[in-house]
């Protein structure tokens, strides 16, 4: 299970590191993707990355198409470097608005994936986050 906060900057390659307890639990390679939730990238490994897809080959087809299109135009399929880097396509960096003006990032493990924002925009996430409406799904769900 993908879990905790780390906080990290950009190198001058565009490459961030990817904290070895994610690394363990995402395996040799993964995918990193446009979220469709956020302005932010997720990642998944392998096995979550094709569960996930696999009810999108369900829809219509055009539906289907302009999904995958959606998030494969930019995609990268990663394996970390020895350091455990993984570099970030400009196309993903420029859609998370992470880049020249903003190389700080924030991972976050949100279980059967992962996330990258921009330090910025993940921080104005956390502070608008409706605690009460969490609070009310959960006690919904009977947690």
């Amino acid at each position: 299970m993908l879990s905790g906060e780390y906080r990290h900057s950009l190198d001058a390659k565009n490459r961030v590191s990817v904290p070895a307890k994610l690394r363990e639990e995402l395996g040799e390679n993964f995918m990193i993707v446009r979220s469709v939730r956020g302005t932010c990238l997720r990642f998944y490994s392998a096995e979550a990355w094709k569960e996930y897809v696999e009810p999108l080959k369900k829809l219509p087809r055009k539906v289907a198409e302009d999904t995958f299109w959606f998030l494969y135009r930019d995609a990268a399929q990663v394996t970390p470097d020895s350091l455990g880097r993984v570099l970030l396509p400009n196309g993903l960096l420029d859609f998370a608005k992470i880049g020249e003006d903003e190389r700080n990032v924030v991972i976050v493990g949100c279980g059967d994936f992962g996330e990258i924002w921009s330090e910025k925009l993940y921080d104005e996430r956390v502070s608008s986050m409706d605690l009460d409406a969490i609070r009310a799904a959960l006690e919904e769900s009977g947690l």
